[in-house]
């Protein structure tokens, strides 16, 4: 049996609950936001580790990473010709176009792209958005540190490899004519 304005008094009735409830609304620009660990906010760049390898700018989906870079001699006391080694001149993410899907950060071998909290850097207008090598610097101050490992979980690689080298016995010297003085 249906009651004319029975469904209006049940949504009423919810709206007043509601309303004598305290609201949870965050002031945000007022008070700063309480993030989780590890947030996932603006891309970070640690220059000094980019080996100009072009991983990330090939892996991204959106093509929002530019890398320019040249070549440059360096001179090795005792080695027979000189070396060559890449040097980064410009590396820009423009975020305008970057969905945070981190690929980037994933695939750089030597970890120099990291994620920093940083989530305020709106612009008002878009052309703004295109960060250069200098500006994400800025943003490595920010990033946390990597998290503790598990005390209970398997060692790194490294760990294992390094422990295993320090319990191995030491090598014998090579044993041949210059070893023996002696005639046999």
């Amino acid at each position: 049996m249906n009651i004319p304005g029975e469904g209006l008094a049940k949504g009423l009735a919810v709206t007043l609950r509601t309303m004598t409830r305290p609201s949870h609304t965050q002031q945000y620009p007022d008070v700063a936001p309480e993030l989780p660990p590890r947030s996932r906010g603006v891309i970070a760049l640690l220059e000094e580790n980019c080996t100009v390898c072009m991983l990330c700018a090939r892996e991204c989906p959106d093509w929002c990473i530019y890398i320019d870079s040249h070549k440059e001699e360096m001179t090795v006391p005792g080695a027979a010709r000189a070396r060559q080694r890449n040097v980064l001149d410009r590396f820009d993410i423009d975020f305008s176009l970057c969905m945070y899907c981190g690929i980037c950060i994933e695939v750089c071998p030597f970890d120099a792209l990291y994620w920093s909290p940083e989530f305020e850097y709106a612009e008002y207008d878009i052309k703004n958005l295109l960060h250069d090598k200098d500006h994400l610097g800025e943003w490595m101050a920010t990033v946390p540190p990597p998290p503790a490992h598990d005390p209970l979980g398997e060692p790194a690689k490294e760990e294992t490899a390094a422990a295993r080298k320090a319990a191995a016995p030491p090598r014998p010297a090579a044993e041949g004519p210059a070893a023996d003085e002696g005639p046999p």
